[in-house]
């Protein structure tokens, strides 16, 4: 093979098609190709324009190319990008400040995604109960229907058969209960669990929230055993339920948290948030990441972090977030042959579909693409709605209008 790259490579058409002769197909991405966005717009290769209400699963909250992030980006990209981690930079050292002083942390942890906050906050688990309490508290309990990551561990800690068969043997010492079942928690956390980890408001898993009688059972029963309770808000952070946290609406404490996503909306980095007493654990050399934290991320994260945490920022989001449900609400009434409840919290909601269109929720999505309107599906019978935080009254009834034209379309096809 010719060692010198053709020239005419990086300039040559793609399409869709592309995609299928390149890239691993370990995903199924719609048939348009979007090439620009500014806010909640987005326009295909074709120049047809979309109304975006996925902000990237809940990534881009300020909206895309938003100028405040693309300033803070360009200016950092013309000072430093990277260190090794033998150096720390300025635009990190401001982030944990920031993050640790907004929330009940002490120190922080950051590194490239979700599942690497993940994976971080549970080995964190595990070497503080080996090392306060022995090597025999060591179980992990999560729930049925959660998501964590796609690492090995965590996609095993996800308790969802379907993102773990094939790849056994899965790590050992994890259990899982039912999401809202006081009983089925208390059942599973014994002594020999070193951590409990839970989403406060599940995402992949249909959009459902948390009882708050269940997370505080959950509280109740790590603080009794020793164990650490894990907030996992890769999802439900960052402004996305109206509380720069979710655990805030709560009044829940946990002992570790973990972001991403719409940290850097759309720039790659993973947070994990925890107390002085727990960071000691990880001491230097027990845990690492050669990109988590590097000054390109962190001015990023840091912006996006000074956006939103702003009282006036996250009323607006509870002021959307009630106009949205409640529009959604009256579609779901008028449409009831479809669609049976809202549910979720904030700006993440889902659309659970009735009985009779289940198995349907894709194609619903691809309904609503066709005339213009995307959103998201969790599973195949929950279509999922997650704007950018700065969508407007207008891009609402947008929304509403474009999903009951689909709507109509679909059953008069019937």
């Amino acid at each position: 093979m010719n060692a010198k790259l053709d020239t005419t490579v990086t300039t040559r058409p793609v399409t869709r098609q592309t995609f299928d002769e390149v890239l691993v197909p370990t995903y199924a991405p719609a048939a348009m190709v979007p090439v620009r966005g500014a806010g909640l717009d987005l326009w295909d290769q074709n120049g047809k324009h979309y109304l975006d209400f996925t902000s990237g699963i809940a990534v881009a909250s300020l909206g895309h190319c938003n100028p405040a992030v693309v300033e803070a980006l360009t200016r950092q990209a013309n000072t430093l990008w990277h260190l090794g981690n033998g150096y720390t930079n300025e635009p990190v050292l401001r982030l944990a400040t920031a993050l640790t002083e907004a929330t009940f942390a002490d120190r922080a942890f950051f590194c490239n995604s979700g599942a690497e906050a993940n994976e971080a906050a549970l080995k964190l688990a595990r070497k503080y109960a080996h090392t306060k309490f022995g090597a025999h508290k060591s179980r992990i309990v999560s729930c049925y229907q959660s998501f964590h990551g796609r690492t090995l561990f965590t996609v095993s800690v996800g308790g969802q058969s379907k993102y773990t068969e094939g790849f056994e043997p899965l790590p050992p010492a994890i259990e899982h209960v039912t999401y809202n079942d006081i009983e089925s928690a208390r059942a599973a956390i014994g002594d020999d669990v070193c951590a409990v980890i839970v989403e406060p408001l599940q995402g992949e898993g249909g959009v459902v929230p948390g009882d708050k009688a269940f997370l505080q059972e959950l509280r109740d029963l790590c603080t009794k055993t020793g164990a650490l309770l894990i907030f996992d808000e890769v999802q439900s952070g960052m402004g996305r339920t109206g509380d720069l946290f979710h655990y805030m609406t709560y009044g829940i404490t946990p002992d570790i948290l973990t972001a991403a996503k719409a940290l850097g909306n759309g720039y790659p980095i993973g947070a994990m948030l925890t107390t002085d007493e727990l960071a000691k654990t990880l001491g230097v050399g027990t845990h690492g990441t050669t990109y988590g934290g590097n000054p390109l991320a962190a001015t990023v994260a840091l912006t996006v972090l000074d956006t939103i945490n702003q009282p006036a920022f996250l009323a607006r989001v509870k002021e959307a977030s009630a106009k949205l449900r409640s529009t959604m609400e009256k579609l779901v009434a008028d449409y009831s042959q479809v669609f049976t409840l809202v549910r979720g919290a904030g700006l993440l909601l889902g659309l659970v579909v009735t009985d009779g269109w289940k198995g349907r929720s894709k194609d619903i999505q691809r309904a609503a693409e066709a005339n213009g309107l995307m959103v998201l599906i969790a599973g195949m019978d929950v279509v999922r709605l997650a704007p950018a935080l700065i969508v407007t009254d207008a891009q609402i009834a947008e929304v509403d209008r474009i999903l009951r034209l689909s709507l109509d379309g679909m059953i008069n096809a019937a």
